[in-house]
């Protein structure tokens, strides 16, 4: 199991950071890359190229402004890509949320909430629980771990 967290910046490095724990906290392998789709386009191609030799099952690509790194990925590579789209300075990350999710027909990103590292990280698991049954078995785990916590706040509010 070993998903690519792929990202624009290092500025975008503290988003990564929480899809890159949440990975972990369920085992997954994980490989993490700055690449720009506009600065170092020959090596966003060669990545997304190699990406499935390279063992890698999914890919979250991080951007924001432009944000096209995660179509970029996604028209070269078979493999299910996740947008993450970061607020910048610029419309408060609504450009690269645009940006993301607009793609064309026969090129598909799954996006997640401007700034949701932890869902794109839970994203790929649950992607990766469909060939992976232990992962589907972890997530249940984790979502009655929030059920747990949301009940225990709601009795902290009774009282």
């Amino acid at each position: 199991m070993k998903v690519a967290v792929v990202m624009g910046s290092i500025s975008d490095k503290e988003v990564a950071d929480k899809s890159v724990e949440i990975l972990k906290k369920f085992g997954v392998d994980v490989e993490m890359r700055v690449i720009s789709a506009h600065r170092t386009p020959y090596e966003a191609l060669d990545f997304a190229k190699k990406a499935e030799e390279d063992g890698i099952e999914v890919i979250i690509a991080i951007a924001g402004k432009a944000a096209h790194l995660a179509g970029v990925i996604a028209a070269i590579t078979p493999l299910p890509v996740i947008g993450l789209p970061i607020k910048s300075s610029t419309m408060d990350g609504m450009d690269s949320l645009l940006s993301i999710v607009q793609m064309p027909k026969g090129i598909p990103v799954a996006t997640v909430a401007i700034n949701g590292g932890e869902n794109a990280g839970l994203l790929a698991v649950q992607i990766l629980s469909v060939k992976y049954s232990e992962l589907r078995e972890k997530f249940k785990e984790y979502k009655m771990e929030m059920s747990k916590k949301v009940m225990e706040m709601d009795a902290q509010m009774k009282k």
